[in-house]
């Protein structure tokens, strides 16, 4: 039961305990780092900011740390909880939202907003109009969102059965 009470040192200390808290930070930070190592890998350039960035805030790319934050949370429920039980099925419909969000809408915004960007420059260098591009948002593909679901499933199994 939730109080207003102040929390104890046991009840901070055992929050930072709970498997299903440390599966869930772990998954994310696993796919922001591996997402930050891909991006080191792959770049020409490999300033401390280019590294950073994909390490801490960066959305998209490979693999996706929501589908893998989402996944790691249903998965420890479930193995908390009982796959059965009322708050397993609230992380699964929470996962799969963020998922389908994840690859479906935020993906094909992303896509219109480039469009759209590649358009107002175009017509803006035409007619002498200077043109402010939208904000383009990175969403990931299926192959981005498996990896990320596929990794929190792991790391969720880890802390269950190790």
């Amino acid at each position: 039961m939730f109080s207003i009470a102040p929390m104890r040192t046991n009840d901070l200390r055992a929050f930072f305990e709970n498997p299903v808290f440390l599966s869930t930070l772990t998954s994310w930070f696993f796919a922001q780092f591996l997402k930050a190592f891909i991006v080191l890998l792959r770049s020409s350039r490999k300033s401390p900011k280019e590294i950073a960035l994909p390490l801490m805030w960066k959305t998209g790319g490979m693999p996706s740390s929501h589908s893998s934050l989402v996944t790691a949370l249903a998965v420890s429920v479930a193995f908390k909880e009982g796959p059965g039980s009322t708050l397993f099925i609230v992380t699964l419909c929470l996962a799969l939202i963020v998922i389908r969000d994840s690859v479906g809408v935020r993906r094909s915004s992303g896509i219109q907003a480039r469009s759209l960007n590649l358009l107002g420059r175009d017509v803006g260098e035409r007619l002498g109009l200077e043109y402010h591009p939208v904000k383009e948002i990175q969403g990931h593909s299926p192959l981005e969102v498996l990896v990320g679901s596929l990794l929190g499933l792991f790391i969720a199994a880890a802390f269950a059965l190790l």
